[in-house]
C-alpha cells in the first residue's frame, strides 16, 4: 500500500509541461457486469452533510461523489483519468489550466451542465472548503471562453492543483441551486442534504440516524451505467454490531477499516469477506493530539512538550491501533515519503522529564498532586480516538494534570472543536492527502484559522516563519526547493509542538466477495461506484 501512495509524486511532473490527455475510460475489474442489485455500503461516523463542498469528514467524501461528480478521478499511481472533464492541458509556465467539459451531461434536475458551473464552483471550494482555501488560493479567475471549455488562469504555479481534482475532494455544484446565495450561507444551503449531481446516483432521502437512500440515474452519461439499482448508505455507530453486520451478510462494503481493528483479522477470515488495502493513495491518513494555544497553560511551550514526553508512541500504535499504522512524528505523515522528515523523532516517551518541564513552567503541583486541569475531547470517527483520549488522561494524572473527557456525536464534535472550540486537547483525524500543501498546510498556516470551518487550523496557531515556508512551498516547482521548505517547516513544527503528532494509520475496505469493481482507483470507496455490480452465487 504504502508503495502506491509514493507515487503521488509523479503528478508533480505535469506541472512543468504542458500536458494534453485524451478522453478515455476506467477498464473493469471484472467482466461482464450484471444490472440490478442493493448494495448496503456501511458507512461511519453519519455524515454532518452529504455534499463535500464546504466539508471534508470522511462520511461526507464517501456518499458526495456518488452525486456529485468532479473533473477528474485516478488511476492506482494517480494518473489523472476523465470525469466531467475528458481532456485537460497546462501552459508551460504552469499559470494556465485549460479543461474540454463532457458534452450532453445533465443535473439531475434536468438543466444542462456547463463550463459556468465548473467556475462558480471553484470560486466556491476557495472560499468554503477547508483544504480548497489553499488549493485554489493561486485562482485569479476561472475563463468560460464557451460552455463546454474553463480555463484556471493563476497567479502563481500550483504543483498539486492537477491532483486536487476528484469529486471527494473538489466536487462541481449546480450554479443554478446557488443562484442569490450569500457565500456565507453556502454550507447551510439545502443542497448539502439534498443534492442535485451529475453523478451516476441520484438522491432519493436520508432517514437521519439510519441511512441514505440512493437510486440508479437513469440518465447518467456514461451509457449503460451505474448498474446497481440502489445503494443505501447504513449507519452503525456499533462496531460489534457492523462486525456481525459482515459476518451474517446484511452489510456489504465498508471502508477506512469498517470494523473494530480487534476483529478484522476473525472477520478477515470468513469465508464470504474479503479485504483490499487498495483506494487510499489520496489520503496519507494522520492522527494528533491538537492543543488549543488559546488555553492559558497551553500557550506555555514547555507545558506542550512534557505532555509530548507523556505519550508512548509505541503503545498507541499496537494498543490502540493493534499496529496497523506507523509512528508519525512529523506533520508530513510517512506515508508522504517524498516530504516526510525522517530524521525527526518523537519526544522520548520520558515522564520525569514531563514532570521537570512542567515544573519550570510554574505549575508545580498542589496539596491534593494536582497542577492544573485539562478538557479532553476525541474526534468520533473512529473508536480509536476514544482510546488515544482515554490513554492520554491516564498519563496526565500521572504528571499531575488533572483531565477530563468529553465525548460527543460527529457533528456535535465539529461544531465544540472547531466552531465553538470548547476544548483545551483534542485526538484528531486530518489526512495528509497527496500533497502537504493540500492536507498539511491547513492545520498549521494562521491564515486558515477560521471559527466554523472544520478540520482546518484548531490550535490557533501563528507563526509567520511557518506561514512563509508553506506559503512558498505551495508555488515552489523547483522538487530540491520545496523539499527543504517542508523539512524547515517540519523542524519548527517538532520544535514549538502546537500538535503531537502520532501514527499514520493504515486502512482496509471490508467487502462480500459478491461485490465486484469497488476498488478501481485510488479513491477507493471515495469514488462514484458506477462500476460496482453484485454477483450472484458468491460471498
Amino acid at each position: 500500500m504504502s508503495i502506491n501512495r509514493r507515487t503521488f509524486n509523479q503528478l508533480l511532473l505535469l506541472s512543468t509541461a504542458s500536458t494534453l490527455v485524451p478522453s478515455f475510460g476506467l477498464k473493469a475489474a471484472e467482466d461482464k457486469p450484471k444490472p440490478g442489485g442493493t448494495l448496503n455500503f456501511i458507512v461511519v461516523p453519519e455524515p454532518p452533510t452529504i455534499l463535500a463542498l464546504a466539508h471534508t469528514a470522511g462520511g461526507t467524501q464517501k456518499v458526495s461523489p456518488k452525486i456529485t461528480e468532479g473533473l477528474l478521478t485516478y488511476d492506482f499511481d494517480l494518473t489523472p483519468k476523465p470525469q466531467l472533464a475528458t481532456e485537460w492541458s497546462i501552459s508551460d509556465d504552469g499559470l494556465s489550466y485549460t479543461f474540454r467539459l463532457r458534452p450532453d451531461v445533465k443535473w439531475h434536475d434536468g438543466k444542462p451542465f456547463t463550463a459556468d458551473d465548473v467556475a462558480y464552483s471553484i470560486e466556491l471550494l476557495k472560499q468554503v472548503h477547508p483544504r480548497g482555501r489553499g488549493t485554489f488560493a493561486n485562482v485569479v479567475r476561472v475563463e468560460t471562453p464557451d460552455p463546454l471549455t474553463a480555463v484556471i488562469r493563476l497567479s502563481k504555479p500550483a504543483p498539486y492543483l492537477l491532483s486536487a481534482l476528484y469529486a471527494a475532494e473538489s466536487p462541481i455544484v449546480p450554479k443554478h441551486i446557488y443562484d442569490n446565495v450569500a457565500i456565507a450561507d453556502v454550507p447551510l444551503n439545502k443542497n448539502g442534504s439534498a443534492p442535485i449531481g451529475t453523478g451516476p446516483f441520484v438522491f432519493k432521502g436520508w432517514t437521519r440516524g439510519s441511512h441514505i437512500i440512493l437510486e440508479r440515474n437513469a440518465d447518467y452519461w456514461d451509457a449503460g451505467k451505474p448498474y446497481l439499482d440502489q445503494i443505501v448508505i447504513r449507519f452503525v455507530p456499533d462496531g460489534a454490531a457492523r462486525a456481525a453486520g459482515f459476518e451474517t451478510g446484511e452489510f456489504d462494503i465498508g471502508g477506512d477499516n469498517p470494523i473494530p481493528l480487534s476483529d478484522l483479522e476473525r472477520i478477515k477470515a470468513l469465508p464470504n469477506i474479503s479485504v483490499d488495502s487498495r483506494g487510499y493513495e489520496t489520503k496519507g491518513d494522520q492522527t494528533q493530539l491538537i492543543f488549543n494555544l488559546d488555553n492559558e497553560y497551553l500557550k506555555d511551550v514547555r507545558v506542550r512538550r512534557a505532555i509530548a514526553h507523556a505519550i508512548d508512541l509505541d503503545v498507541i500504535l499496537n494498543t490502540v491501533w493493534y499496529g496497523y499504522g506507523h509512528i508519525s512524528p512529523t506533520p508530513i505523515s510517512t506515508f508522504l515519503s517524498r516530504y516526510h522528515d525522517g530524521s525527526i523523532k518523537p519526544y522520548a516517551y520520558d515522564l520525569a522529564a514531563a514532570e521537570q518541564l512542567l515544573d519550570e513552567a510554574g505549575y508545580k503541583r498542589g496539596a491534593d498532586g494536582t497542577r492544573f486541569a485539562l478538557r479532553l475531547t476525541h474526534n468520533s470517527y473512529n473508536e480509536g480516538f476514544k482510546r488515544v483520549i482515554e490513554y492520554l488522561k491516564q498519563n496526565l494524572t500521572r504528571i499531575g494534570i488533572a483531565a477530563t473527557i468529553d465525548s460527543y456525536d460527529f457533528s456535535t464534535y465539529i461544531q465544540k472543536v472547531y466552531t465553538e472550540r470548547v476544548f483545551d486537547v483534542t485526538a484528531e483525524y486530518l489526512g495528509n492527502q497527496f500533497d502537504p500543501t493540500l492536507g498539511v498546510q491547513r492545520i498549521y498556516w494562521s491564515k486558515n484559522f477560521k471559527l466554523g470551518l472544520p478540520f482546518s487550523n484548531a490550535a490557533h496557531y501563528a507563526n509567520p516563519e511557518v506561514d512563509r515556508l508553506l506559503e512558498a512551498a505551495s508555488i515552489e516547482i523547483d522538487e530540491h526547493k520545496r523539499r527543504q521548505e517542508f523539512n524547515d517547516f517540519q523542524r519548527i513544527i517538532a520544535d514549538e509542538v502546537p500538535v503531537v503528532n502520532l501514527i499514520a494509520l493504515e486502512n482496509v475496505t471490508v467487502f462480500n466477495k459478491r461485490v465486484k469493481n469497488h476498488t478501481i482507483g485510488a479513491e477507493g470507496v471515495q469514488a462514484n461506484f458506477a462500476e460496482v455490480y453484485i454477483k450472484d452465487g458468491e460471498g
